[in-house]
């Protein structure tokens, strides 16, 4: 194992989830890269995929997951990710069985029997066929019918049961409100993969793309138990390299650069971005003064500043109809160099938003 430097492990992070280099340009090419974006906040999960496309925009990312080039389900951990028609199927089928375990105090508590998930999913068939999306109230309505009670958390575990059986997914949006459609009229067949072929097709997709990554990492990620993990890697062991640092050891494809980019790079990543959500060990992009962190909170579910590939900061955006303006709040003196990175990633975020935008920064 060659001893790697935070620098250059960072710098291969970046490159290989797309950050500081990419030749990809369509949503459903970075869904696929990544394997699956963690996406309940939709807005904002659209502007983590522009930032590792070319001139992506949210119209542009509106339109393919309308076209369904990306779709949006639980899958992985019981939350919301982009995934694509090529990937849903044998993602759901390896993944699903850990989200139902997980979710299994929530279907007691909400009397979810196999009889009543089995009826409810008989009504949603009934109800989504042949392309008829609809939203989530309209699908309440229809299981109320049927003298099925959804409202709050039970609908929530009802709806989330029958996307992790592969029965519905996203459908199109209707103005601003999502719906929901038959995964069987929304996905083509696929090839079925076997247990062993899905957890190392995940594993090479995970290091490839967020490597250099720890197995509590995959783990954590994936969902997946921390044995499953390490027979992921094992699969895939000829194709990954590691690098100890710090204490933990890390897995990425091979090859890969760990040069540091020439000058100073700036993202605005969104909340629950892959860059930081997708690792459990966040020390070697997290790590600033005690002072810093007793300010900030650093936890990867908040919009943060990243410069060079380390927290700088946090922001949040205003936007309005003919502009946008990004509130910086830095954790401490940027030098010019860096400032100058981060009117870049301003620059790119109004061009994804179709409007120009200001940046401001705060003490």
């Amino acid at each position: 194992m060659k001893q790697r430097t935070g620098d250059q492990l960072i710098a291969s992070r970046l490159g290989n989830q797309r950050l500081t280099r990419t030749t990809l340009r369509r949503p459903g090419d970075v869904v696929h890269w990544l394997g699956a974006v963690q996406a309940q906040d939709f807005a904002t999960a659209k502007w983590g995929l522009a930032l590792r496309a070319g001139a992506l925009t949210d119209a542009a990312v509106d339109q393919a997951f309308n076209d369904g080039a990306i779709l949006r389900t639980h899958a992985l951990r019981p939350t919301w990710h982009f995934v694509t028609p090529a990937d849903i199927r044998w993602i759901l089928a390896l993944t699903a069985p850990r989200v139902h375990a997980a979710n299994a105090p929530y279907y007691l508590r909400n009397k979810l029997d196999r009889a009543t998930l089995t009826k409810s999913r008989t009504v949603f068939e009934r109800a989504l066929r042949d392309a008829a999306h609809l939203t989530r109230a309209e699908l309440a309505a229809a299981l109320a019918a049927r003298g099925i009670r959804a409202s709050g958390e039970r609908l929530a575990y009802i709806m989330m049961h029958a996307e992790l059986e592969q029965v519905i997914c996203s459908g199109p949006r209707r103005g601003k409100q999502f719906t929901y459609a038959l995964l069987d009229e929304r996905v083509p067949a696929t090839k079925t993969l076997r247990r062993d072929e899905a957890l190392a097709t995940l594993a090479k997709q995970y290091f490839t793309s967020h490597g250099p990554a720890t197995v509590r990492d995959f783990a954590w990620w994936s969902g997946l138990s921390a044995r499953d993990a390490k027979t992921g890697i094992e699969l895939v062991t000829p194709a990954l390299t590691q690098a100890p640092w710090d204490g933990l050891t890390y897995w990425f494809a091979s090859p890969t650069s760990s040069a540091p980019p020439a000058a100073p790079t700036a993202h605005l990543l969104p909340n629950y971005d892959e860059y930081l959500i997708a690792y459990q060990d966040r020390g070697l992009v997290s790590r600033a003064p005690a002072a810093v962190t007793a300010k900030f909170r650093f936890d990867a579910y908040g919009n943060f500043l990243i410069v060079d590939g380390r927290f700088a900061g946090t922001w949040r955006r205003t936007v309005q109809r003919d502009s946008v303006l990004v509130k910086v709040v830095p954790i401490g003196p940027m030098t010019r160099a860096s400032r100058a990175a981060l009117a870049s990633a301003v620059a790119a975020f109004g061009r994804f938003l179709e409007r120009p935008a200001t940046a401001t920064l705060a003490g």
